[in-house]
């Protein structure tokens, strides 16, 4: 699945569908075919087609390949709760078996680029003994880290990094997202997340008084993570000799 990422976060609510509709909006600026997956929403409304969730049409209107809503958000909640604990309360069990298999299918469709974003961040349980990180394991997903830029993202951000990289799967890049506008020494802290960090910085957004997907994307290195992957490729096939 060449150029497929899963997108996560050092928690939620720290800008993950922004920053992954904003790389799919770069994408499509850059003639490049593009969808976003997001297969797990918790918080989703009822509608006369079902219950839609408005990450996940955040997702489908900046993607230029256009997927039916069943294949880009195939399991809909509707509580704004951890989604196991959602799904308990609707009387629904979910499975990583289950949740792979429907991405596959979704990902079935070519592109220049697929984005699959997370629910929260990156150890979420499905069930008593699953986590969402099982779905980019299983599909060999290299990952983005969104980091929402306030007080503790360090500790976040590190020990995200480092759950990754033990869970086997590379980092292929991060990006910083000014979630705190009063947030105090910022330029250190991007000092020591990119020293700390093992994979490129991909963007820093700052704090913005309007928010939108259009005024992020300039804040944004799509070449950069194109340029990882194939960098990874080659260091995975043995092309690259280490230093």
């Amino acid at each position: 699945m060449k150029n497929t990422f899963f997108v996560t976060g050092t928690d939620t609510g720290v800008g993950k569908t922004l920053i992954t509709g904003a790389l799919l909006h770069l994408a499509a600026q850059k003639g490049l075919r593009a969808y976003g997956l997001k297969p797990i929403a918790a918080g989703c409304t009822d509608t006369p087609e079902g219950l839609k969730n408005e990450d996940a049409l955040l997702l489908q209107s900046h993607s230029n390949i256009k997927l039916p809503y069943s294949q880009i958000n195939p399991v809909a909640l509707r509580a704004a709760k951890a989604p196991h604990i959602a799904a308990a309360e609707e009387g629904r069990r979910l499975s990583l078996d289950r949740i792979v298999g429907l991405c596959r299918g979704a990902l079935m469709q070519p592109a220049d680029l697929r984005l699959i974003e997370g629910a929260g961040g990156w150890r979420v349980p499905l069930n008593d003994y699953e986590f969402l990180s099982g779905l980019p394991l299983q599909l060999q997903t290299p990952v983005i880290l969104v980091v929402g830029l306030r007080l503790g993202c360090l500790n976040h951000a590190l020990l995200t990094a480092e759950a990754i990289q033990r869970d086997g799967l590379p980092l292929a890049g991060w990006v910083a997202n000014g979630i705190d506008p009063q947030m105090d020494s910022v330029e250190e802290n991007l000092t020591a997340l990119r020293r700390s960090i093992p994979a490129p910085c991909l963007g820093v957004v700052p704090a913005l008084d309007e928010v939108s997907v259009e005024r992020v994307v300039r804040y944004l290195d799509l070449d950069g993570l194109f340029k990882e992957a194939k960098r990874g490729a080659l260091c995975s096939k043995g092309e690259v000799g280490s230093s």
